[in-house]
């Protein structure tokens, strides 16, 4: 055992054996947590990862929202109604929504005061979606609007505010998942006077309608956002936030996180980390005793999919060079390796043993009984690869699989399964920005992926198979061809009844998982800790940071 993990042990039976904390006043009603990727943008039009997003939830609103279960909810947009063909949505907006306060706003009376800020109309989306497209703002979150109407030069012409609160949106073809898609930030509605005045500072000094509004950024240090007293939401009465503030931290080491967390410095912690996952959990995914009550431990399936992705070759010498273009050796890696014991021991059970499709536990619809299975069966998996010409694993040259260093443990257990069938695996790895650009500019053979859903909807995994998503242009990394598969995924998209759209996607996963263009590992779940002062913070299959709704109280213990 060396010394860094001897000394974290004595520090957490010292943090353990402490039996109270101090709270200053100051942070009685702030919400504090880490985070350890960091922050680039505040810009909905640049929130691409679980960082970005899980600020801008507390800064922005859109059309509509999700509720805990995933259901589609009303936010500025009050009511909407879809045409049968399913081609044309109309907003009625609420009117009594304002844009956080800023000098560029005229005064406006609100609640007998006047303030510097102005009621959101339907103009404000049109202007936000259109930025979301403009080539010279470059988001990468234009494809949100891929399916509304277009003219030629590819500028939005399906957008139309007909008066303040009635915006109407009109698509280029049916897509059932539309409305999930306009619950993602990238669709929050942005003030045009605040942005036009100084676009490139927008990502850093943010204008919404969220409840929460901006204070202060000292980046890869702290980041704070004030209760928006001006916020339109409420519960039985009671005006939304509950919260005074929000407080976000930047400590990069996640052991050093969570040693702040139970000295009561954070009151949140989302995520398991080889570094604190055994002082945390049992083996069977428990609380270790010592923590109980001191905290409280969440979990729920997440709609995140972990996968080894084969890059496939569409050309006839391709595919007599590489073992993994045959479909037999890729259905008896997947057969080849014990994935349960592979949860159990690496990640303390905090996830689901990737037997079943593309599509996670979790996602609304999901039913595990229709897919494709993969459990663990050596036998069958020595008799695939004798059926494609490798029995024993005799004539099978040495594969290269591409990881990062925080998967690497998961990749070092799979390689000692598969020498188990005569399958010989090199690793290699790389740093996490270079491995997702080698990945999308098909430069890795074999590589370690992961898919956290969009927006609640099955075709969000489905697209990465589709032949026309073919990255780097679009999510589909292994350039999985296969045209029956196309079929369904366009007849699916005319589709507007969800059990019949649902029967065409289980048709698709297993089309997916008998040709094996992934290996799926696991189906991940959410793990949060969260400290005894707060209620009301709801857990969700996306690992959606939702705090409007959040109370804390004050006590003398952890």
């Amino acid at each position: 055992m060396n010394l860094h993990r001897i000394y974290f042990l004595l520090l957490i039976t010292f943090l353990s054996a402490c039996s109270s904390r101090q709270e200053e006043n100051a942070d009685k009603t702030v919400f504090r947590y880490n985070d350890a990727s960091g922050i680039s943008s505040l810009d909905p039009a640049f929130a691409k990862d679980q960082s970005s997003i899980w600020a801008c939830l507390q800064l922005y609103n859109g059309l509509l929202s999700l509720d805990a279960d995933l259901n589609i909810q009303p936010s500025i947009a009050k009511s909407w109604d879809i045409s049968p063909d399913g081609l044309q949505y109309t907003f009625h907006l609420r009117g009594d929504v304002l844009f956080h306060e800023s000098d560029l706003f005229e005064a406006v009376e609100y609640n007998g005061q006047n303030i510097n800020s102005r009621y959101v109309t339907a103009e404000d989306f049109v202007f936000s979606f259109k930025r979301l497209v403009d080539a010279k703002v470059a988001s990468p979150g234009a494809w949100v609007m891929n399916t509304v109407q277009k003219d030629e030069s590819g500028s939005l012409t399906g957008l139309k505010a007909l008066n303040d609160s009635t915006l109407i949106i009109t698509l280029r073809h049916s897509f059932p998942a539309f409305a999930s898609l306009l619950t993602m930030p990238y669709c929050a509605v942005v003030p045009k006077e605040v942005v036009k005045n100084n676009d490139s500072e927008f990502r850093r000094r943010p204008c919404g309608t969220g409840p929460f509004r901006f204070s202060y950024w000292k980046e890869g240090v702290r980041l704070i956002f004030l209760k928006n007293q001006n916020y339109f939401e409420e519960i039985n009465g009671e005006k939304l936030p509950r919260l005074d503030a929000v407080e976000i931290s930047f400590i990069g080491d996640k052991q050093s996180a969570f040693i702040e967390f139970l000295k009561g410095k954070l009151d949140f912690l989302s995520g398991l980390d080889a570094s604190y996952k055994d002082e945390l959990l049992t083996r069977s995914g428990k609380l270790q005793p010592r923590h109980e009550g001191r905290f409280k431990l969440e979990t729920l399936p997440y709609l995140n999919t972990e996968y080894l992705g084969i890059l496939i070759k569409h050309n006839e010498e391709s595919q007599d060079k590489h073992p993994l273009q045959n479909p037999k050796v890729r259905q008896a890696l997947s057969l080849g390796f014990d994935k349960s014991s592979m949860m159990k021991y690496l990640r303390n059970n905090m996830g689901t043993p990737g037997i079943y499709g593309m599509i996670p536990p979790g996602m609304p619809g999901f039913d595990s009984a229709s897919c494709l299975a993969y459990t663990y069966d050596i036998r069958k998996a020595k008799s695939l690869l004798a059926e494609a010409g490798y029995p024993e694993g005799k004539g099978l040259k040495e594969i290269t699989l591409s990881t990062t260093s925080t998967y690497l443990d998961l990749c070092e257990y799979i390689k000692s399964q598969w020498e188990n069938l005569g399958v010989k695996v090199k690793i290699d790895v790389n740093q996490a920005a270079i491995h997702r650009k080698m990945v999308s500019e098909q430069k890795l053979e074999f590589f370690r992926g992961s898919w956290i859903a969009d927006y609640p909807d099955a075709e969000n995994y489905l697209s990465l198979f589709h032949s026309g998503n073919f990255a780097p242009g679009g999510p589909n990394y292994t350039h999985y061809r296969n045209s029956e598969f196309d079929r369904l995924y366009s007849s699916a998209s005319g589709i507007n009844h969800p059990e019949e759209r649902w029967k065409i996607y289980r048709k698709m996963d297993s089309l997916v998982m008998a040709d094996a263009p992934v290996i799926i590992l696991y189906y991940d779940k959410v793990l949060r800790l969260v400290s005894n002062e707060i209620q009301g913070l709801e857990n969700n299959a996306m690992n959606m940071l939702v705090l409007k709704n959040v109370r804390k109280s004050v006590s003398t213990s952890r």
